[in-house]
């Protein structure tokens, strides 16, 4: 999976309690915490490779003495991780998650120090095994097959500069491009390793890929006009059959994700026959319906996905490349606009039902 780690098993524990003072009565410092702290530009790879032991423990507190009754509480442990992560416990269950910079999470509670109730004995810290499970938060998720163009397609919109070849599966860790329009707005796109049948069952890439489409605000799915055959092996799929296949994998993996907005780029319109096959794609698309005994019944989606807009390009020449760019914006505005009128709804009835 390349250099690109998206969960990472790592071992933590609370410090352990001071000891009590039981002449005087002296209770001992509580052990420090663990806590995960959100931060940009941090990666799980950099934990891992500053942390090779993967092991987080906080301080002790400090004894009490003659000196200091009441011990000092131990240091805490901050480990500093990106932003985008769930915690998860070993047996898979969520116990937390950091979205924006500067959220904390405490992940290991300290002992409590020896006082009167425990016998002047010190407590010891909580210690488990947690996974932090990253997705990637991007505005816009490229969904689409192996080899439909993806990657082009993010070079060409944005600064991004992924690997690009003739092959399937060039893309074998998620792409991170921005799009940069002339009022300095900018929006991030993630390039998502190639979709096969079955994903949703972790066939290929399957949930790897799955879930960074999760965070993302849209999804913008990328079919080659030709079709696509994933070897010789596999059945030749056409453009509209592809669309549905793809469809298949998002709502077999978690149903919710059909209800994102979405966008249908068509790539590859350089090629010859490629005016025939939209034609003859949009007529399938108009009524889908109508189609559907061209696929096997399990593969059959059942929902199909309603697209915002429908663009052709050909990131070859780059023919439609704008109009995509222009459509992006557009959704996304449209999308906060949206937000914002909710937001202002809802604090104008907190308004009314406080009054």
């Amino acid at each position: 999976y390349g250099n690109f780690i998206d969960d990472l098993r790592v071992y933590v524990r609370g410090g352990t309690g001071g000891m009590g003072y039981p002449r005087l009565g002296g209770e001992g410092g509580r052990g420090g915490d663990v806590w995960f702290v959100a931060q940009e530009r941090t990666t799980l790879k950099s934990i891992k490779d500053r942390y090779p032991q993967k092991r987080f423990v906080a301080g002790t507190g400090a004894n009490s003495s003659v000196k200091a009754l009441k011990g000092e509480k131990g240091k805490d442990c901050e480990v500093h991780v990106p932003l985008g992560i769930s915690v998860l416990c070993d047996d898979g269950t969520k116990i937390g998650e950091l979205n924006a910079a500067g959220e904390r999470f405490l992940a290991a509670r300290g002992g409590l120090g020896g006082s009167l109730v425990t016998n002047f004995l010190p407590c010891k810290g909580q210690r488990r095994i947690v996974h932090l499970d990253l997705k990637l938060i991007a505005d816009v998720g490229l969904v689409g097959f192996p080899n439909a163009g993806k990657s082009s397609l993010l070079s060409k919109i944005s600064h991004a500069k992924p690997e690009i070849a003739n092959y399937a599966f060039t893309t074998v860790q998620p792409e991170l491009g921005k799009i940069m329009y002339a009022d300095y707005k900018q929006i991030s796109v993630a390039d998502l390793p190639g979709l096969i049948e079955g994903a949703h069952a972790n066939k290929g890439r399957g949930h790897k890929f799955l879930k960074h489409v999760e965070r993302t605000k849209q999804l913008l799915l990328v079919v080659d006009i030709s079709g696509f055959q994933l070897s010789v092996k596999t059945q030749f799929r056409t453009a509209f059959e592809t669309i549905l296949l793809l469809t298949k994998e998002l709502e077999l993996y978690k149903e919710e994700l059909l209800t994102k907005p979405a966008l249908l780029a068509i790539n590859k319109m350089d090629l010859p026959c490629a005016k025939d096959n939209l034609n003859e794609l949009m007529k399938q698309l108009q009524n889908p319906q109508d189609f559907l005994h061209l696929l096997e019944e399990e593969m059959i989606p059942a929902n199909t996905l309603e697209f915002k807009d429908i663009i052709a390009l050909s990131t070859y020449t780059g023919e439609g490349i704008e109009e995509l760019k222009a459509c992006i914006r557009k959704c996304i505005d449209e999308e906060a606009e949206q937000e914002n009128e909710e937001y202002r709804r809802k604090k104008l009835l907190l308004l009314q039902t406080s009054e």
